[in-house]
């Protein structure tokens, strides 16, 4: 019995004379950054961005890439979609008997049938664009979350020197100075 009060009195004497460390560094989720560029395209840049030290934000800079690469692809994903529409349309309509777009009367029932083949495949390569726009800053947001606490000071060195070895044989020495 005296035993376990000693061990109890020791316990709470060393926590009372005990540093804590208040000097927590926050942790940067890298998948919170996917997930949030996921959800939301850009919002993983800011999340990043908000986390760097000071001298290191510049990830709000690609937000209005990304918006420009989505809504670049997404505009000829609906321009394309609907050419190919009104294409397929004219095709028909010319086999019933009846053209009805001016547009397309400079081409004939083949040249319609091209056009409209080459619209499609244009609106297929736009999905994909949207999707690797989509996919790519994802992925950017994921890089740039683990590099957010990078080291970039001064300490970090390499240089490159001539050195003679034995035999008058010339070669180069790489050093590499880590702080």
């Amino acid at each position: 019995m005296k035993s376990i009060a000693l061990l109890i009195s020791l316990f709470s004497i060393s926590s009372l004379f005990s540093q804590e460390n208040t000097d927590t560094v926050k942790v940067h989720s890298v998948r919170k950054a996917m997930i949030l560029s996921a959800v939301v395209p850009g919002a993983g840049q800011v999340y990043n961005h908000i986390a760097m030290p000071k001298g290191k934000k510049r990830a709000h800079i690609k937000v209005p890439l990304i918006y420009a690469g989505l809504g670049a692809s997404g505009y000829f994903l609906v321009t394309n979609q609907q050419t190919q529409k009104a294409l397929k349309a004219e095709y028909q309509n010319r086999q019933d008997g009846n053209p009805t777009d001016p547009k397309w009367q400079a081409y004939d029932d083949d040249g319609v049938l091209t056009l409209y083949n080459q619209y499609l495949d244009r609106r297929d390569l736009s999905i994909l664009a949207l999707g690797a726009v989509y996919l790519f800053q994802i992925a950017d947001a994921g890089v740039e979350a683990h590099f957010v606490r990078f080291d970039i000071s001064t300490d970090l060195s390499a240089s490159i020197k001539p050195i003679v070895f034995t035999g008058y044989h010339p070669g180069l020495m790489l050093t590499f100075n880590f702080r």
